[in-house]
């Protein structure tokens, strides 16, 4: 069982992190990515502090793309790898999930909607990445706490965007969260689609006892907040 405590919302590269700090091999994370058959991209993982607090920061870096990628076009890059059954299954689930909520957002079919801001090369690294080290972990189950949103406003594609934007407000649809005064973009949509497509339980940590605990750091800091999950 993995519990998800989002304290401080999530993100892609916050869940890699927090992957990694609770024991993921990073070697064998890079060499399950290999097998996408994707250049262009580089993941490395530095330790960071958040407010006092050690941990794990991914940091996925990519050449410039001047292409948009559909629904498909990602499909099939997941299906055409060598990639266990499990994790394309899981890694697809949650595009799949997540390209439906930008089509709703923006009435469009799903298989019109492209990823200009969450589908680019670094999304395709998290995504797969997460499905990638869900299953070195053998992690069966999926439990998360309410989802800390943040609050303000956030610059998108399309102009500014209240907090949550909109494509992660549809995506939260039946998903406890909230909001306080602390200012960004806590849950992005990658995060989100990544979080609620394998979470079936939301609420408190439940009954249950220790075996690792991963610290997965968010790119901004603030001085008395922890931007970990």
């Amino acid at each position: 069982t993995l519990y998800f405590d989002s304290f401080a919302g999530a993100s892609g590269d916050m869940i890699l992190g927090a992957l990694v700090d609770a024991g993921v091999d990073q070697n064998a994370l890079s060499q399950h990515l290999s097998l996408l058959n994707v250049r262009g991209f580089e993941l490395r993982f530095e330790k960071v502090k958040r407010a006092g607090l050690s941990a794990t920061h991914a940091v996925v870096t990519i050449q410039p793309e001047h292409e948009h990628r559909h629904l498909s076009d990602i499909l099939k890059i997941i299906d055409n790898s060598s990639l266990s059954a499990g994790v394309k299954e899981r890694a697809s689930n949650i595009f799949t999930r997540l390209a439906e909520a930008e089509g709703r957002v923006h009435n469009e079919p799903v298989e019109h909607v492209h990823f200009h801001e969450v589908g680019a090369l670094d999304a395709i690294v998290d995504v797969v990445g997460a499905a990638i080290c869900f299953d070195l972990l053998g992690i069966d189950e999926f439990i998360c706490s309410p989802l800390h949103v943040g609050s303000g406003v956030v610059e998108m594609a399309h102009g500014r965007f209240p907090v949550p934007p909109p494509a992660v407000s549809d995506l939260l649809k039946g998903v406890p969260f909230y909001s306080t005064d602390i200012k960004g973009e806590l849950l992005t949509p990658t995060g989100a689609a990544i979080i609620t497509t394998v979470s079936h339980r939301y609420g408190p940590i439940p009954s249950m006892e220790v075996a690792q605990i991963g610290y997965g750091a968010g790119t901004r800091e603030y001085e008395s907040f922890p931007n970990v999950l």
